[in-house]
């Protein structure tokens, strides 16, 4: 049972990987949590039909009272309008200082979650119980919060850290392949970022294969968890280091803005973000050819990805509204090699143009 100390001020954390710990919450946040005794769940539908009543009678048979919460499925919800729903909700449950709010479901819900948290009454605490395989090994930890604007992805939000990440790899078991392989793209992310081991393994991976192998699934989401907790560790806030999880972002992010969330997994958006950073990369002489071909071939090994159908303007638009965008000026995670990458500032936006042209012609 892996278990990773994510070292933050003032109050460290940590995230359990567990198989079947969706069954044995209630005894975890009993550690965690004291004498406290009401619980407000927010969930979707999907994910409280499936799993709603292991995780009920797991907080009830811990003496917890949990009141559940339903938002809206999908990016389309990750807006502002549903964080104050959900605050309403809350305030007519009766939650009051001392709530304790519970994540349960797949990135979107954990960054309206959080933040619903971090605003409730000035600041309640926040538990993360992650559904999906890009809430595992990526958007549970490191306390990042947000929800979208029209103009772009996650332009408002906080830094609202949780007491827990409690992470069961069997409820990845009723995830559709599709999102099961957008999780991946993050995993493989970090493979680039710092963990060359956790690349090479991913690269010759067959996903249908990895489903049905417990102890690598878990050691794959375990390694994805280790890096984000060192970085997190490091730089909080995103004042440096922190900045490398982006790999992939800064066009991803674009390409679901772009596309109005309706096309694009987040995990396929970045997916595509991480080649066309490559290309841009080995244009400007960052990597190697090898090392371009290498992560290209990894990404597109995953699995079938959505077509780019967006002009490279408009994704030149897009990054220009992007939080990574700063006094003006577009920063990359632009690949050396597997395993070590460093920040660009000096794209010129002619390459922007050809990476996204080279990514369209990659999806037909």
């Amino acid at each position: 049972m892996p278990r990773m100390t994510i070292s933050v001020s003032p109050r460290p954390y940590e995230a359990v990987i567990e198989a079947g710990l969706v069954g044995r919450v209630g005894a975890r946040l009993r550690d965690v949590l004291g004498a406290r005794d009401q619980l407000f769940v927010v969930t979707v539908a999907p994910v409280r039909r499936r799993w709603g009543k292991a995780l009920t009678t797991s907080l009830v048979g811990a003496g917890y009272k949990a009141h559940w919460v339903e938002m809206p499925d999908g990016e389309r919800s990750k807006k502002l309008a549903t964080v104050e729903q959900l605050a309403e909700k809350l305030v007519r449950l009766g939650a009051d200082r001392d709530a304790v709010v519970v994540a349960f479901g797949g990135g979107v819900v954990g960054d309206v979650a959080g933040l619903l948290a971090s605003l409730y009454m000035r600041g309640v605490d926040v538990v993360q119980i992650p559904t999906t395989m890009l809430a595992q090994v990526d958007a549970s930890i490191g306390g990042k919060t947000g929800v979208n604007l029209r103009a772009g992805k996650n332009l408002l939000g906080t830094f609202h850290q949780p007491r827990a990440v409690l992470i069961d790899p069997e409820i990845l078991s009723t995830l559709p392949e599709r999102e099961f392989r957008a999780g991946l793209y993050e995993v493989l992310k970090c493979g680039v970022i710092g963990r060359p081991e956790l690349f090479s393994r991913l690269e010759k991976l067959e996903v249908r294969q990895l489903r049905k192998d417990a102890a690598g699934l878990e050691w794959f989401i375990a390694e994805a968890v280790k890096l984000k907790a060192e970085i997190v560790a490091a730089d909080e806030r995103e004042g440096g280091l922190r900045r490398m999880l982006n790999f992939g972002h800064t066009v991803g992010h674009a390409l679901e803005a772009t596309s109005g969330y309706r096309r694009f997994l987040h995990g396929e958006a970045v997916a595509w973000g991480m080649i066309a950073a490559t290309h841009i990369s080995r244009a400007m002489n960052r990597c190697n050819e090898l090392t371009a071909r290498r992560i290209t071939e990894a990404v597109l090994s995953l699995g079938p990805l959505p077509r780019v159908e967006v002009r490279g303007r408009e994704i030149l638009q897009a990054i220009q509204g992007d939080k990574k965008t700063r006094g003006g000026v577009v920063h990359f995670v632009l690949p050396r090699e597997v395993g070590k990458v460093e920040i660009g500032s000096d794209v010129p936006g002619n390459l922007v143009l050809e990476a996204v042209n080279e990514i369209a012609g990659l999806s037909n």
